[in-house]
């Protein structure tokens, strides 16, 4: 049936879809299926007790602040809260380089409100984070792309995509969603060199920096940058965020997803700018939320609390690799992350996993296609699992029923062996 309204969208909604993702997130709500779809935490590591005290403590002494009206930037306090974190990691910032948003995937609207142009091109990793693609469609950008590897972005291959003159690099150098892998830190330092050489800036996306399960720290992209162009800073007299990376990063993964609150970090002029961008958005981030986060957070509780965030998931990641390798059959490869939530799945290329997911589902087990990930298209013998919301029997049940679908799906796909006869060999000497 044809409404008035059809007629009154603006052009950009052809280049708008829902996220396959959101679409999968509701059979969490069968209890039946076992979803490794989604990037949920889990809901254990949620700290209702903090939160519950901190807000009968933020409306008790600050109720009619928090419940009012406040400035975009966000609420100061977490603000310089959030400096102080980042600076355990190299990160040396001032509040004014911080914006508050709601959420990271708000960091990534307000980047393409402010950055994009129709037809602009922005190099991303083959497969990247589904969120920046539909936030960035939005804007009528195109994509060129360089694929990971299980070191991460392969740079070897980055400078000839570079010279196409991208509007800006979009990377996840830890724990890459949807990979899994980390930029090691040679391809970190080449990357940051091919940026600085080119004139392209890099988002830093790093929702999961924290999340690190074995191995050493790697610098974030934004502390190499700033290393790099510390001989700058003396020239010109600037300081720190005058360099060539926008850092942003989440509460989702450390507190809860539900609190909506991630934050950006970048030069002062860039923020100024972001700040008009989101105005138009939400005025700013929920005043409440930022405050009764703070609260939660503000006295070091944070610290103990991402260890046993730690602990949870890598017991979790390291029940889906043993299933893995004792349930699926030869011929599949997977990643091995260090930290984050997600590890890659790759098939045979005869087989598409978009296909497979409606087999998956009768036997009760949920993925994410690779497609999804793929600014192209591509990758279809793919898929993502998340090891984090599921528990380890979950895991096990679950890696089991997905081993079966994938058996049945290359039995399917191989073709019969030639029936070799008199007539055929007939001429072929």
């Amino acid at each position: 049936m044809t409404t008035p309204w059809q007629q009154r969208y603006a052009q950009r909604m052809k280049w708008m879809g829902s996220s396959i993702i959101r679409e999968l997130l509701k059979l969490t709500e069968r209890p039946d299926i076992i979803s490794f779809a989604g990037g949920l935490p889990a809901a254990e590591t949620f700290p209702v007790a903090e939160f519950k005290t901190a807000t009968q403590e933020v409306l008790t002494q600050h109720g009619s602040k928090a419940l009012q009206y406040s400035t975009t930037e966000g609420y100061p306090p977490l603000r310089e809260y959030i400096v102080q974190r980042m600076a355990r990691y190299g990160i040396t910032a001032a509040p004014e380089n911080v914006l508050i948003t709601s959420g990271s995937q708000q960091a990534l609207d307000v980047i393409g409100k402010v950055l994009i142009n129709p037809g602009d091109q922005i190099l991303t990793e083959q497969p990247t984070y589904v969120g920046a693609l539909q936030a960035w469609k939005a804007y009528q950008a195109e994509f060129v792309t360089v694929p990971v590897d299980e070191y991460g972005l392969c740079t070897s291959q980055l400078e000839e995509a570079v010279c196409c003159g991208p509007k800006f690099m979009y990377i996840l150098p830890n724990f890459q969603n949807p990979a899994g892998v980390t930029l090691t830190l040679p391809r970190r330092q080449k990357l940051l060199a091919l940026a600085d050489q080119y004139g392209i800036p890099i988002i830093e996306d790093d929702p999961y920096g924290q999340l690190r399960y074995e191995g050493e720290h790697l610098p974030p992209l934004v502390v190499l940058d700033n290393e790099q162009l510390e001989h700058r800073a003396h020239s010109n007299g600037h300081g720190f965020m005058s360099g060539n990376v926008i850092y942003i990063s989440t509460f989702s993964k450390i507190l809860s997803p539900g609190l909506r609150l991630g934050w950006m970090v970048a030069p002062q002029d860039v923020i100024s700018r972001c700040v008009m961008a989101k105005q138009g958005m939400d005025l700013h981030t929920s005043s409440f939320v930022q405050m009764v986060a703070h609260e939660v957070i503000k006295d070091g509780f944070i610290d103990g609390h991402v260890q046993f965030i730690r602990q949870l998931y890598r017991q979790r990641r390291d029940v889906m690799l043993a299933a893995l390798e004792r349930e699926f059959p030869p011929g599949i490869e997977w990643t091995r992350p260090a930290g984050g939530l997600f590890l890659w799945v790759t098939l045979p290329p005869e087989v598409d996993t978009t296909l497979l997911l409606e087999k998956a589902i009768v036997e009760k087990v949920a993925y994410v296609p690779g497609s999804a990930f793929d600014p192209s298209g591509g990758s279809r013998n793919t898929f993502r699992l998340n090891f984090s919301n599921a528990r380890p029997e979950e895991i096990e049940t679950g890696i089991r029923r997905l081993a079966r679908v994938i058996e049945r799906a290359l039995s399917e796909t191989e073709a019969p062996a030639p029936i070799v006869t008199d007539v055929q060999l007939v001429g072929t000497h």
